[in-house]
């Protein structure tokens, strides 16, 4: 590390507070979407009258009681969001964070860090202005940053998974496995999902390595569905349970998309299932959930009312009720 000043000192992270609300039953299963305020989800499927971001939320918590928080990937979480986000949605309603883009190793610019610890590290950037090279000692500030934002969500029973959701350059070898570890000691006692982009973490011999690490750690192991595609970036639609929560993640199956350069994330998992494709799930869905505390079941084609349409049609196979908050 180097520059005129020291980090400043995250915000103050408080222990873990009692939950607001009982755990759920074992072997239930709650459907959301990976988004609540994505421009093509508010525009399609709110209605004319619901404008602000608190009746945005206010609205979709009447209808699903769990849902993924994308924004944080792109820059750290806020308390202040936190708070709000716990305010506005009834008891028992749970949300998960994905990880901040440096926590899974992704590029960030300078501009996506705080300014204080912008201006604390002399920032070594690439030609495209990308960060390379963070200090360890940078890195694990923004692990501390990052989880103490997160404190509103927790004291109030509200804090779900922990997403690491890692690149598609992240493949499976020792130094990897390693960092997964790492990545999940530095955000305890939080639970963590971990998501891979990279087949090479479940072919052939590879797959038992992996759950087993998942498993000997308390880590969610992140089941998806995907484009039938023969690519290193597509991963089989594998169920497993690897810990007492477990996760599915449909990001839709466009192909023609989905190793594309594209505007945005909406696009390239612009995708409507059809039933009998949802129809695929019930059975691995159901037979994790006699696994599992709970299965989390998360749309992340949020295309327009694409992701909260297919989270309904998948409830009504599986003969959900999603009238009732999780606290009943």
């Amino acid at each position: 590390m180097s520059g005129a000043a020291p980090p400043p000192d995250p915000p103050r992270r408080l222990p873990p507070a009692p939950p607001s609300a009982p755990a759920p039953p074992p072997g239930r299963v709650r459907v959301g979407t990976c988004s609540w305020a994505d421009k093509t989800m508010v525009a399609a499927w709110y209605p004319k009258g619901v404008t602000s971001a608190e009746a945005r939320l206010r609205y979709y918590a009447e209808r699903f009681d769990t849902v993924e928080v994308d924004s944080s990937y792109y820059g750290l979480p806020s308390e202040r969001n936190s708070e709000l986000w716990a305010e506005r949605t009834p008891p028992g309603f749970t949300f998960h964070i994905k990880a901040f883009a440096m926590l899974t190793r992704h590029a960030v610019r300078p501009n996506q860090l705080p300014p204080g610890l912008r201006s604390a590290y002399d920032l070594e950037v690439d030609k495209y202005g990308r960060v390379i090279h963070p200090p360890d000692e940078l890195r694990e500030t923004v692990f501390e940053w990052f989880s103490s934002a997160l404190t509103p969500l927790r004291e109030a029973g509200k804090l779900g998974l922990i997403l690491l959701q890692f690149p598609p350059y992240f493949v499976a070898d020792p130094r990897n496995r390693d960092y997964i570890v790492r990545a999940a000691r530095l955000l305890a006692p939080d639970p963590v999902a971990v998501e891979f982009r990279h087949a090479s973490w479940v072919a052939g011999e590879e797959l038992p390595r992996t759950l087993a690490l998942l498993s000997d750690n308390d880590l969610t192991y992140v089941c998806v569905d995907e484009p039938r595609l023969d690519s290193p970036t597509v991963l089989p639609p594998l169920a497993a349970v690897t810990a007492p929560a477990a996760y599915v993640r449909f990001h839709g199956r466009n192909s023609s998309t989905w190793n594309a350069r594209v505007e945005t994330a909406a696009e390239r998992f612009r995708y409507l299932y059809t039933e009998d494709e949802l129809g695929e799930w019930v059975e691995p869905i159901t037979t994790m959930a006699a696994e599992a505390d709970t299965t989390y079941v998360m749309f992340n084609n949020c295309y327009g009312d694409y992701a909260p349409r297919n989270a309904n049609q998948l409830s009504g196979l599986l003969h959900l009720d999603l009238t009732t908050p999780a606290a009943e």
